[in-house]
C-alpha cells in the first residue's frame, strides 16, 4: 500500500473535498454611538448583511486551498448605525476532484461545511455588543455560485474573449 490516505483501511478512495481545519481570521465589531444607542434602541435594529466567498491555492499541485467565507452586517436605528459586524471565516480545505468539479467543491461545499460556525461566530458577537443576536438563515451557495459565474461570462463577452476555453473550470 504505498498510496497515502487520509481514511483508516487503506486503498480506500479519498473524499472530493476535506476541511482540514477552520479559524476565524478577522472578527470586528463596531458601536459607533454607544451607549447612547441603547437608550434609544425600542426595537431591534435594521439589518443588512453582505457575504462573499473566495478560494486561494495554498499548494496547487497537493489539491491545498483556502476557502474564506466573509459575513459584514449592518444594523441601523433610522439613519444611524447601531453597529457594524465584520467576520472573516477560513478554512483549509483539500480537494481531491478533477478541476471541473474543483470550483463548486471550493465555492459552494467548502462554505456550506463552514456556514453554521460563523453563523454563530456573527450572532455571538452582536449579542455581547448589546444587540439582539443575528441569527442568519442558511445561504444558498449554489446560487452565489452561479451567480459569479454568469458575470465571470458576461465580463468575458464585454472584454471580447470568446467564452469558450479552459482556464479557469467555474463553467457551470
Amino acid at each position: 500500500m504505498s498510496e497515502p490516505t487520509n481514511a483508516a483501511g487503506g486503498g480506500q478512495e479519498q473524499p472530493p473535498l476535506v476541511i482540514n481545519f477552520q479559524y476565524a481570521r478577522d472578527v470586528s465589531f463596531e458601536a459607533p454611538h454607544a451607549p447612547g444607542i441603547y437608550m434609544e434602541m425600542r426595537s431591534a435594529p435594521e439589518i443588512s448583511v453582505n457575504v462573499d466567498v473566495q478560494a486561494h491555492p495554498i499548494d496547487e499541485g497537493r489539491g491545498l486551498y483556502e476557502v474564506r467565507l466573509k459575513l459584514g452586517a449592518e444594523g441601523k436605528l433610522g439613519e444611524k448605525v447601531a453597529f457594524i459586524a465584520e467576520l472573516d471565516y477560513g478554512a483549509a480545505v483539500t480537494v481531491n476532484a478533477s478541476e471541473d468539479h474543483r470550483y463548486p467543491l471550493l465555492l459552494v461545499e467548502a462554505p456550506r461545511h463552514m456556514f453554521p460556525f460563523a453563523r454563530n461566530i456573527l450572532a455571538d458577537m452582536t449579542r455581547d455588543g448589546g444587540f439582539p443576536p443575528i441569527v442568519l438563515q442558511p445561504i444558498d451557495f449554489v446560487a452565489l455560485f452561479r451567480q459569479r459565474v454568469q458575470a465571470a461570462q458576461q465580463a468575458k463577452q464585454a472584454a471580447g474573449t470568446p467564452p469558450a476555453g479552459g482556464g479557469n473550470g467555474g463553467a457551470a
